[in-house]
């Protein structure tokens, strides 16, 4: 790891220091590995956030924040930081601590190592960089004489990358024990900067197909698993193909339809009893979440009949899609200090657990998602430095 400014006081920094104070930073949370359980492997260990998360904690009670841990999973804390401000409104900046998995890495994942204008390492983009960003400003205010205008909620959430949003739901229901919602929520992804207010949501579709065994030379004594999964998928792409061709309600697109893993067989002179399929349906900001399910668990079993199938949720739940207008205040306030366009996003993020909440929300960071869960992940430096001069603005008092 290069840093010019090792041992400085970061209360004492001129602009080249404090841009080097959030490479700084965010190369120490990248040697942090937080690695998504579910997504752990050999290389990576068990995985997990919590390291990260007392690490967050820490600078933050360094800055005088009030600092709780809510365990959303076993082992596997938020961490929510509060720094008052000089008005009555509160601002949530959501940052997910959990990164996808490393085994296909050709980079060293961890070292957080900073070349060519770029800080390197598993989280650099996605999406460790806002934290860095925040904790910088923070640490800045006072040398420049500024304070925070709102109240701001720093939120280090588990389990956005899979798992079915654990962190999020808990830090949803962490905020129904205040007295008043916050007034604006930004979950930090990497949009370039640019504010982004829609995309789509998800349900993800387990299907259990069970067929009968018998020997491969006479078919016809058992039924075949696979070949009804044959239909299943072909069902589902249909499906998908009468999506697609539908006008989007909105910027954000039409809902998909995909098959992305499927499993079955025990041997290849045995006629398989068994196949499992997973299937992704993206959903379109105001599609009827009530009778989606229950169309497609309908969809799937004509088409497997007559063989058994079971049709479940995955993680158990379905999440609309989100979708606000460009024209909120909180996308007007986010375009004029960053200069960037509102867009809308083809991916999904803890804005779905947030959607029922009366609060202004956007999704909003440094960075592009095209340099997110690939074998060499890094984020230009600059781009902190737009985001940092973004939050800068927009959160604290003017000298």
């Amino acid at each position: 790891m290069v840093s010019s400014v090792s041992g400085s006081d970061p209360l004492r920094l001129d602009g080249a220091g404090r841009r080097q104070r959030r490479a700084d930073l965010l190369s120490e949370m990248v040697a942090v590995n937080s690695v998504n359980p579910l997504q752990a492997g050999p290389r990576s260990g068990p995985g997990g956030e919590a390291d990260l998360a007392h690490l967050v904690a820490e600078h933050c009670r360094g800055l005088g924040a009030e600092v709780t841990l809510d365990e959303a999973a076993p082992g596997r804390p938020n961490v929510y930081c509060r720094f008052d401000g000089s008005t009555d409104r509160t601002v949530v900046i959501d940052v997910h601590l959990d990164t996808v998995g490393i085994e296909h890495m050709t980079d060293d994942p961890f070292d957080g190592r900073q070349a060519d204008g770029r800080v390197y390492g598993r989280g650099s983009v996605d999406t460790k960089a806002t934290l860095a960003v925040v904790i910088e400003m923070l640490e800045s205010l006072t040398d420049l004489k500024r304070g925070l205008r709102p109240t701001m909620l720093l939120v280090g959430t588990v389990g956005e990358e899979t798992g079915g949003f654990p962190g999020a739901q808990a830090f949803e229901r962490w905020l129904t024990t205040l007295d008043r919602v916050p007034d604006q929520v930004v979950v930090a992804e990497p949009t370039l900067c640019a504010p982004v207010h829609g995309h789509k949501g998800v349900l993800g579709l387990e299907i259990d197909i069970r067929g009968q065994a018998a020997h491969s030379s006479k078919p016809e004594l058992g039924a075949n698993a696979i070949n009804a999964a044959g239909r299943v998928i072909a069902a589902l792409e249909r499906e998908n193909e009468r999506l697609i061709s539908a006008p989007p309600a909105t910027k954000v697109g039409t809902g998909t339809l995909s098959v992305t893993e499927i499993s079955g067989g025990t041997a290849r002179n045995i006629i398989p009893d068994r196949c499992v399929v997973f299937a992704g349906r993206r959903v379109a900001p105001g599609e009827d979440t009530e009778i989606m399910f229950d169309d497609l668990q309908a969809l799937v079993e004509e088409a497997a009949a007559p063989l058994q199938v079971e049709v479940v949720k995955s993680d158990g739940v379905l999440w609309p899609g989100f979708y606000q207008s460009p024209d909120s205040e909180i996308v007007h306030e986010l375009t004029r200090h960053s200069g960037c366009t509102p867009s809308v996003a083809t991916y999904g993020t803890n804005a779905l657990a947030y959607t029922g909440l009366d609060t202004q929300l956007v999704v909003f960071g440094p960075g592009s998602i095209d340099q997110a869960h690939k074998a060499i992940e890094w984020i230009d430096i600059d781009e902190m430095d737009r985001c940092a001069d973004v939050y800068l603005s927009w959160l604290s008092e003017p000298a």
